[in-house]
Formats: C-alpha cells, sequence, structure tokens
C-alpha cells in the first residue's frame, strides 16, 4: 500500500511538473507563430520570445500525421528583438502542412489552426490554380501613455479576427502596419517595443498564424508622419520591418529599402517602398522622386519583361487618384512622376496592371481608361484599425469608379479565378463586422 501511494505521489509530481514546464515555456511566448512567404520548396515560420529561448518548428502534411519535419533551431536574442525565423524546406509543391511551434524543446500549443499551404506547380500541366487573398493597411493598436489625448484613435480589434474566418492563401499588409509614435523612432529601444506591441495584438494572432504574410510599409512604421528619405534612423526601421516580417527579401540587388517581389500562380507582385528615396514633400526642386531612380527603374523592366495575368504594384499612398491631399501621389509636386508611370504602361501596352494602396483611412477603386491603351486599376483598402476617414466619399477622384467607396474601417477579399485565357480578379470590400460593402470583378485585358 505504502509502495503503490509512492508511485501515485512519483506520477503525480510528473504530470505538474510536465504541467508546470509548459507553461513556463507557453509564457516565453511573445507573439505568432506567423507564417511569412511560400513558394514551392521553401516557407519561412516565425515568432518572437519574451527572452532568449530556443526555437524550433515541427510540420507535416494535412491529414497525415508521418512524416513529420523539423526546421533547425534558433535561440533568440535581445539584438534581434529576440525573433526567429525559420525556414521549412522538406515540403512539395501545392500541399497544405500543418505546423507546431516549439520553445525550449517543449511543444506551444494555441487555440486556432497553424498552418500554411505551398504554391504549385502548372506551367506547362493545366491551368493556374485558383487562389485568394486578403489585403489592408493602416494598424493601429492603442497603448494609452504613448497615445494623443482624447478619444482612442485605434479601435475595432475584431477585424483581424474577422479578417481570419476567410480562408485564403496569404495576407498582404499595405503599410502602416504599425505606428511609430513620438516615444518610439528616435531609439531601438522604443522601435522594438512599438513593433513587439502590435504584433502581440491577441486578435491578430490567428491571422498571421493561418496563412502566408507579405509587407509593405510606408510612413509610421518607417518614422515619424510624412516621414521621408531624410529620416536619420531609417536604417534602424529597416531591422525592424525585417525582424517582424518575413517578406522573400528586405531590398533587391543593390536597391535599398523594404522592395521586393514575388510570384503567385499567375499573377506577379511587385513591393514597392515609397519612403526610402522619397524627397521631402516641402522641398521645391525639380524631377522630385518617390520612388528614386533605381527602385523605378526595376519596376519599369519588370513590368516590361512580366507574363503574368495580372501585375500588382503595392504601394503605401494612393497612385491614380486625382485628389492633391495628403500623400497622394499627386500631391507636393510628385504628380509628374506619376505621369511617367501611366506614359510609360500605356507606351508599352502593359495590360492588366493593379495598384494595390492604402494610407487615406479610407476604401475606394479607381480606374483609368484610354482610348487604345491598357486600363489601370488603383485599389485602395484603409483603415483596418485606426481612425477612419468618414468624409473620404467627398473626395472629388475623378477616376473613381461609382459607388465603390466606404469611409469606416475596411479590409480587402480578391479571389483570382477562372481558366488562363480568361482570368479575373473578384474583388471584395468587408467592413469591420465582416458585413460585405461592395464587390467588382476586373476581367484580364
Amino acid at each position: 500500500m505504502k509502495n503503490q501511494l509512492i508511485r501515485i505521489l512519483l506520477l503525480l509530481l510528473l504530470v505538474l511538473s510536465s504541467v508546470f514546464s509548459q507553461a513556463q515555456n507557453a509564457r516565453l511566448l511573445q507573439s505568432g507563430p506567423m507564417v511569412g512567404y511560400a513558394d514551392m520548396q521553401e516557407v519561412l515560420l516565425w515568432a518572437q520570445t519574451t527572452e532568449p529561448a530556443e526555437v524550433q518548428f515541427t510540420y507535416h502534411e494535412l491529414n497525415q500525421a508521418n512524416p513529420v519535419f523539423l526546421t533547425e533551431k534558433y535561440v533568440t536574442t535581445k539584438a534581434e528583438a529576440y525573433t526567429a525565423k525559420l525556414i521549412a524546406d522538406q515540403v512539395a509543391p501545392g500541399k497544405t502542412y500543418v505546423y507546431k511551434l516549439f520553445i525550449n524543446g517543449e511543444a506551444i500549443e494555441r487555440p486556432y489552426p497553424q498552418q500554411f499551404k505551398t504554391q504549385e506547380i502548372w506551367k506547362w500541366r493545366g491551368d493556374a490554380p485558383n487562389f485568394s487573398f486578403l489585403t489592408g493597411s493602416c494598424a493601429y493598436i492603442n497603448q494609452e501613455e504613448h497615445d494623443r489625448p482624447g478619444n482612442p484613435y485605434g479601435g475595432d480589434y475584431q477585424i483581424f479576427e474577422n479578417m481570419a474566418s476567410h480562408t485564403t492563401d496569404f495576407m498582404l499588409w499595405l503599410g502602416d502596419n504599425v505606428y511609430l509614435r513620438e516615444p518610439d523612432w528616435n531609439t531601438k529601444t522604443g522601435v522594438m517595443r512599438r513593433y513587439t506591441h502590435t504584433r502581440s495584438t491577441p486578435e491578430m494572432q490567428a491571422l498571421i498564424a493561418s496563412r502566408s504574410n507579405y509587407a509593405i510599409w510606408d510612413d509610421h512604421d518607417y518614422g515619424p508622419n510624412d516621414a521621408d528619405k531624410g529620416f536619420f534612423n531609417k536604417h534602424l526601421t529597416l531591422n525592424a520591418f525585417d525582424y517582424f516580417w518575413g517578406n522573400p527579401t528586405v531590398g533587391i540587388n543593390t536597391i535599398e529599402g523594404a522592395i521586393t517581389s514575388f510570384q503567385w500562380a499567375d499573377l506577379d507582385f511587385f513591393l514597392l517602398d515609397n519612403r526610402w528615396y522619397k524627397d521631402a514633400n516641402r522641398i521645391h526642386k525639380e524631377d522630385k522622386t518617390i520612388l528614386g531612380e533605381k527602385q523605378l527603374e526595376w519596376l519599369f523592366n519588370n513590368l516590361v519583361s512580366s507574363d503574368a495575368s495580372f501585375k500588382i504594384v503595392a504601394m503605401g499612398g494612393q497612385f491614380l487618384s486625382d485628389v492633391a491631399r495628403y500623400e497622394t501621389y499627386s500631391a507636393n509636386g510628385f504628380n509628374p512622376e506619376r505621369e511617367k508611370i501611366i506614359a510609360f504602361i500605356q507606351e508599352h501596352q502593359i495590360k492588366n496592371v493593379i495598384f494595390l494602396t492604402g494610407d487615406v483611412h479610407f476604401s475606394e477603386i479607381s480606374k483609368l481608361e484610354t482610348s487604345g491603351g491598357p486600363t489601370i486599376w488603383d485599389l485602395t483598402f484603409s483603415t483596418l484599425s485606426a481612425g477612419p476617414n468618414k468624409r473620404g466619399h467627398e473626395w472629388k477622384n475623378s477616376y473613381r469608379v461609382p459607388g465603390k467607396v466606404f469611409t469606416d474601417r475596411n479590409f480587402g477579399l480578391i479571389k483570382v479565378t477562372g481558366p488562363l485565357q480568361n482570368r479575373k480578379l473578384e474583388v471584395f470590400c468587408y467592413d469591420k463586422n465582416n458585413q460585405l460593402q461592395y464587390e467588382l470583378t476586373i476581367p484580364k485585358e
């Protein structure tokens, strides 16, 4: 009887020890996990811990418990805001995988799906696969001691949970994904704490864990409001952007900044940096630029050579709108560069160019049609959780598609469907409560 009691007590101690250990390691998770870019043979996985810790992921194909694959291990450091990026490189194209995060050797359970999808091999084999993605900009998360006095600027965080309820292949964040405040942008401590504070938003976790995430930035995750190439701390904020996002690259060849590109099925995505090379709004000079010579040349070369069904150009500020307010491309002396881009697309007859933009805190669709030339579109989705621009519908944008405007918190859902020769984009705008506000279909030219 005594021996049996001892065995029971030892077993209980083992169970309690295991539970305590799991709880301790669960507290080491600050934010995430998150899925970064996904290609045919590798996928990036990300997590952030609260202190130095060993991070690793396991993954296996959906509905097949074996074999289980492991990433390498990585020990997080304060210098990198305790973030970890690891590569799942034992994947096959066109498969869905379930993954699990381990911290210090203990599995971290989360109450939502953790999965990713690799891209399919489809060329020479049939039609391009249908796919879909979410998009949106301006994610302000309140922190009372650092915010402006008065009513909170951020709110309706349930929008992130509503976004997660849609089954899509990835999410494309359109800038102002983080709002650096006055206590933040001058120091590494401030920048990393702001990124950490935003990424730790509970309502955001299921969204970033259940599909790939790509991102551009705009002024608020780059630096102060309307910040330009003169911002002294831009290398620091670029490092933070790199630590907290999982883009394929940060910069391309010799072009610095938060610029990259990727393909998904038959679409090309060009993710631009509208801050690193941008001239100051108030400076008077000829040939004012937002993108800079090298980035603009890179964009032109890629648009000309692309055979994609649609060419998606993502950038922070609105491109087509001729309302010269705030930081639309037509404002502050940058319209000549805007006209140069439009002329290039028209001269080279580059069809199916879609600009994907944010910044203005309301959503609208703009369309530029010319006789005998290609149609250019600008799909604006803003704001996610920052304060909405309730008067956006009053802006006199000559290119606005009638009825395609919404002036409260919102996000976009874009479906790419149809056979290769007749591809189309189905565009949906949802509000913060997951209610459809408008929709539009854009056929391939």
